[in-house]
C-alpha cells in the first residue's frame, strides 16, 4: 500500500466507525461481508491540488461486486461506508464505480451546482431498456421536457387519476379475500399494474396487462444483468424483447390517444403543452409512457409492501391506521380524504426510508470534479445511495427500529439534513410523480386497512433482493383475516 493510500486510509479511519460498529442480522454472511481485497486509488489526485484520490477495492476478478450488492443490499452498502467513507470506489459490471453515501457527499452531486455530473450514468444501466426517460435526460433539455410533463401531474389531474384508481383498488383487494394466505408482494404487483393501466392507459387488466407486466419486469432487471449481451435466454435479451414489446404496444395506442381527451395519463402527454406552445412528439409519449409506467408501477409496489410487512410486525401501528381509515366511511376517498390519513403518511415515510424503492441512483462526471476532497476524474461511473443516509446516526435515532414518529411536526427527523430522507432523489431530477405514488400508496393500504387485517409471524425477518429494485425474496407470506370492523368484531377470519 503507497503512503498515500496509508495516510487516507488512516484519515477515513478516523472519521468512520469501525467494522463491528455495523451490527449485521443473522441471515448475513459475516465471514463473506469480512472479506478483504487490495485497497486501491481510483485516479492520482492532480500535483499540487491538495485532493485526495478516492480509495476503494475491485472485488472478485471479473464481476467485481455486482452480486454482492444484489445479495446483501443493505448491509453490502453500510459496510462499504463504515470501511471507506462517504466516497469510495468499487468494481462492478465491468467498470469501476465511485458510491457517494451519506448526506453531504450526496447534495453535491444531487444539487450538482456546476453540472460536473450527468445522466449519463443511468444510461449505462438502462438506456437500452428506458431509452430517453425523462430519467436519462440532461439539464436544458430535461428541464423542457419535464415543464411539459407537469401538466400531467398537475392538481386537477391528480384528483382525476385518484378518482380512477379508487374503484381498481376496491375491487382488486376484495378479490384477494378467496386466498387468505397470499405471498402479499406478488398481489401488490398485479395490483398496482392493474392500477396503472387504468390509470395511465385507461384499460382493463387482461392478456394485454400480463404481457405488459412481463416486459416491464423483463426491461427492469435488465439493467443490472452481469452479461451485457443478448445471450439467448439471458437478462439482456429478455430486456431487449420486453423494449420491443413495449414500444409496439404504445405505438399502436397513441394515434387514438391523440384524438382522445381522456383523464388517463396517456391522454394527458398527448396533450400536454408548456407556457410556449411546446409538446412532445410522438416519439417522446413513447419513450416516456415506458418510463413512467415502470417508474409508477414498481416504486408503487416496492413502498406499499414494505409498508404492509411494517404494519403487520407492529400491529399496533395497522390498528392505528385503521381507525383512521374506518373513520372516513365507506365511501372512495378523494385527494383531501387521502390527505388526512396522518398515521398512514407517517407509516409509509418510515417504510420509504428503511427500504428505499430506488436504492441507487447512477450518474456520470461531465469533467474532473471533487467530492469532500477527493478527486473524481471525468468519465467516472458514480452511484449516489440514499441507504448510509436512512441510517446515518447523525441524523436518525435508533436508525434500524420501525419509528413513525421520528416523522412528526414534534421530531421531524427528516429535516436532520436537506438529504437526510431522499427516498425520492432530490435536485432537478426528483421524482416528478412522487405525489401521485404517495396517493396511490395511500389509497391502496386504505383500501387493505378497511378489508382486511394481516400478520406475519412474530420470528418472520422480511429479506430484500437487491437484483434490479428491491423485492422481498419469499414474496412476503401474510396471513389475511377478514373481521367485520364496522361490528366491531377482533379477529373472525375465513
Amino acid at each position: 500500500m503507497t503512503s498515500t493510500v496509508g495516510k487516507v486510509t488512516e484519515a477515513i479511519r478516523e472519521r468512520v466507525p469501525p467494522l463491528t460498529a455495523i451490527p449485521l442480522p443473522r441471515a448475513v454472511d459475516e465471514k463473506w461481508l469480512n472479506q478483504r481485497w487490495p485497497v486501491r486509488e481510483l485516479a492520482a489526485p492532480p500535483a499540487g491540488s491538495d485532493l485526495m484520490p478516492v480509495l476503494g477495492d475491485a472485488g472478485a476478478p471479473v464481476i467485481g461486486h455486482s452480486l454482492d450488492f444484489m445479495r446483501f443490499g443493505l448491509e453490502f452498502a453500510l459496510r462499504r461506508y463504515a470501511n471507506y467513507g462517504p466516497v469510495s470506489w468499487m468494481g462492478a459490471f465491468g467498470r469501476q464505480i465511485v458510491s457517494l453515501s451519506g448526506p453531504e457527499a450526496t447534495q453535491i452531486a444531487l444539487v450538482n451546482k456546476d453540472k460536473a455530473f450527468s445522466q449519463e450514468g443511468w444510461k449505462f444501466f438502462i438506456e437500452k431498456f428506458f431509452h430517453r426517460g425523462l430519467m436519462l435526460l440532461d439539464f436544458g433539455e430535461h428541464h423542457m421536457h419535464r415543464r411539459i410533463m407537469q401538466q400531467a401531474f398537475t392538481r386537477d389531474r391528480l384528483t382525476g387519476y385518484v378518482g380512477k384508481m379508487g374503484p381498481a383498488l376496491r375491487e382488486g383487494i376484495a378479490a384477494w379475500s378467496a386466498k387468505p394466505n397470499p405471498r402479499l408482494y406478488w398481489s401488490l404487483k398485479q395490483l398496482t399494474l392493474d392500477v396503472a393501466t387504468s390509470v395511465f392507459m385507461d384499460m382493463r387488466s387482461g392478456e394485454d396487462a400480463t404481457l405488459i407486466n412481463r416486459s416491464f419486469v423483463d426491461s427492469v432487471r435488465a439493467g443490472t444483468a452481469v452479461v451485457r449481451y443478448p445471450v439467448p435466454g439471458g437478462r439482456w435479451a429478455k430486456g431487449l424483447n420486453g423494449r420491443k414489446v413495449l414500444e409496439r404496444y404504445f405505438a399502436e395506442k397513441l394515434p387514438a390517444k391523440r384524438t382522445d381527451d381522456g383523464v388517463d395519463l396517456f391522454s394527458a402527454l398527448c396533450h400536454a403543452t408548456d407556457e410556449d406552445g411546446e409538446r412532445f412528439s410522438d416519439a417522446d409519449i413513447v419513450n416516456h409512457m415506458i418510463f413512467l409506467m415502470m417508474a409508477a408501477h414498481d416504486t408503487t409496489t416496492i413502498t406499499s409492501s414494505a409498508a404492509a410487512y411494517y404494519l403487520a410486525k407492529h400491529p399496533e401501528w395497522q390498528e392505528r391506521a385503521r381507525a383512521e381509515s374506518l373513520a372516513l366511511g365507506d365511501e372512495i376517498p378523494g385527494i383531501e380524504a387521502l390527505e388526512r390519513l396522518e398515521t398512514l403518511d407517517l407509516v409509509m415515510k418510515e417504510a420509504l426510508r428503511l427500504v428505499a424503492p430506488v436504492p441507487s441512483m447512477a450518474r456520470m462526471t461531465t469533467k474532473d470534479t471533487e467530492v469532500l476532497g477527493h478527486y473524481i476524474p471525468a468519465g467516472t461511473l458514480v452511484s449516489v445511495s440514499p441507504t448510509a443516509n436512512h441510517f446515518d446516526e447523525d441524523c436518525w435515532t435508533n436508525p434500524r427500529e420501525f419509528d413513525p414518529e421520528r416523522f412528526n411536526a414534534q421530531r421531524r427527523e427528516d429535516k436532520s439534513h436537506r438529504y437526510a430522507w431522499m427516498p425520492f432523489g432530490g435536485g432537478a431530477h426528483k421524482c416528478i410523480g412522487l405525489h401521485f405514488g404517495t396517493l396511490e400508496v395511500k389509497a391502496l393500504l386504505h383500501e387493505m386497512l378497511r378489508a382486511y387485517r394481516w400478520s406475519v409471524p412474530s420470528d418472520y425477518t422480511a429479506r430484500w433482493d437487491y437484483v434490479s429494485l428491491p423485492v422481498p425474496v419469499d414474496g412476503l407470506p401474510v396471513r389475511l383475516e377478514k373481521p367485520d370492523f364496522r361490528a366491531g368484531c377482533g379477529g373472525d377470519s375465513w
